[in-house]
């Protein structure tokens, strides 16, 4: 992936602080454990249903890999950072009393004992992220982690596409790409795809990586989200995409070209392939059902109109399965008020405005067009997919961007080594008094 992405930090950065005559002392670097409990992290938030794979693998083997991670995860978290030294942030805060009405919604058991346990789950994956908030220093350590992981994730769709091409592109699912090793869906890998070619982009943007090191991981990246056909991840990563360049084009000017060059591009792709790239869009459906959202709507407006009791709209029906009838909800907004009521919905909406609104307050940088693309991002496919009220990567997406929009760690000087004070003889003194 190119030097800077195997590399923790970056020349005259930070970590070489110390290294040159009158410069601060070295900040104590991420250890490598943290970049193991994000990619555990990782693993816990891909779930455990989606299409069928080459070798059949039972959902219950699936959770226990999924959960044993996340319990894994903790415990490493825990053990790297015994002494519970930890940032606090708004974010981790509002996401903390996410648990409240979560819990209060689960108890009844409305749900099932499945909502206490997705309740406990929760509770671990917040706490991981409160241990590890430690590292949260506004530099591009977690960002690497990211990329990393969900490209070696992508690796693996694309050898169970090449392995048996019939299983990754299957006729349930209108020969969209679908996870053949583990089970994925398009939606899913559309998400992985998108996200990681933001971020390379805007890496690449800021020159810390270069340009052959970009394309392995964005060329590959565009064919799996191609063949995937998720409209959803392609609109948030051409819109946040444009955000995120659009606050670094007063200050850069290799966002200014990158901008010009990909407005030109775009419009005549727009032009030379309208045709095709109507066809693309429609994935074949007719118009009646593209305007419904593949049925969603009709989802949507069930879940509204059914008659809920006043704690039931307060503080919801409890953890599930983001289903409404049977049907998935695919919406973030109406699975947080289907689970966690009201106020779930203001917690989550308050979570994306306070992440937001710091964004716009920090000065243009790199650090802050990646959080605003993460942001953007998790807005836009926030109508179309749940999740932000659960572990998932949407929230594993927001964590990155506060771990990049928090302020960096005062510098604490080495300690200077106290200089024992000779002792003088007792005639010595006096003969220096006479």
């Amino acid at each position: 992936m190119g030097v800077d992405l195997r590399r923790g930090g970056l020349p005259g950065g930070p970590d070489t602080a110390g290294t040159r005559p009158g410069a601060q002392p070295r900040p104590a670097g991420t250890p490598k454990i943290v970049g193991i409990v994000w990619g555990l992290l990782v693993l816990n938030t891909l779930g455990s249903a989606g299409a069928k794979t080459i070798i059949p693998l039972p959902r219950s083997l699936i959770q226990m890999v999924t959960m044993g991670a996340l319990v894994a995860a903790f415990a490493l978290a825990l053990a790297v950072n015994l002494r519970l030294r930890i940032r606090a942030g708004a974010f981790l805060f509002l996401l903390t009393l996410l648990l409240v009405p979560s819990v209060i919604s689960s108890v009844n058991l409305e749900s099932g004992f499945g909502a206490l346990f997705r309740c406990a789950r929760l509770a671990l994956f917040v706490g991981t992220l409160w241990l590890l908030s430690r590292w949260w220093d506004g530099s591009l350590t977690f960002v690497r982690h990211h990329i990393r992981m969900y490209f070696a994730v992508l690796g693996s769709v694309a050898v169970g596409l090449v392995v048996s091409p019939g299983a990754a592109l299957p006729d349930l699912y209108g020969g969209r790409l679908v996870g053949a090793l583990w089970p994925l869906t398009p939606p899913q890998i559309g998400q992985y795809a998108a996200v990681i070619i933001g971020l390379t982009v805007l890496l690449v943007v800021g020159r810390r990586i270069d340009r052959a090191g970009a394309a392995v991981v964005i060329v590959p990246s565009l064919v799996l989200l191609a063949l995937t056909h998720t409209r959803t991840a392609t609109l948030g990563l051409l819109i946040g995409l444009a955000l995120a360049i659009g606050s670094l084009i007063l200050t850069s000017a290799a966002a200014r070209r990158f901008f010009t060059w990909a407005v030109l591009c775009a419009t005549v792709a727009a032009v030379g392939f309208s045709s095709a790239l109507q066809a693309w869009f429609l994935r074949g459906q007719s118009q009646e059902n593209f305007s419904n959202l593949t049925g969603r709507a009709k989802v949507w407006n069930a879940l509204l109109t059914a008659p809920r009791t006043t704690a039931e709209k307060v503080f919801g029906m409890g953890l599930g399965d983001k289903s409404f009838g049977g049907l998935p909800i695919d919406n973030s907004w109406l699975a947080v008020y289907q689970e966690q009521g009201l106020i779930g919905v203001s917690l989550v909406a308050a979570i994306i405005i306070v992440l937001g609104g710091v964004a716009l307050l920090r000065p243009p940088s790199l650090q802050r067009a990646c959080a605003v693309f993460l942001i953007s991002y998790c807005a836009i496919a926030s109508y179309t997919e749940a999740g932000l009220g659960d572990a998932s990567p949407y929230l594993l997406h927001l964590a990155l961007a506060a771990s990049l929009l928090a302020a960096p760690a005062p510098a604490t000087p080495f300690p200077t080594p106290a200089i024992p004070r000779r002792r003088i003889p007792r005639w010595a003194q006096r003969s220096e008094v006479t």
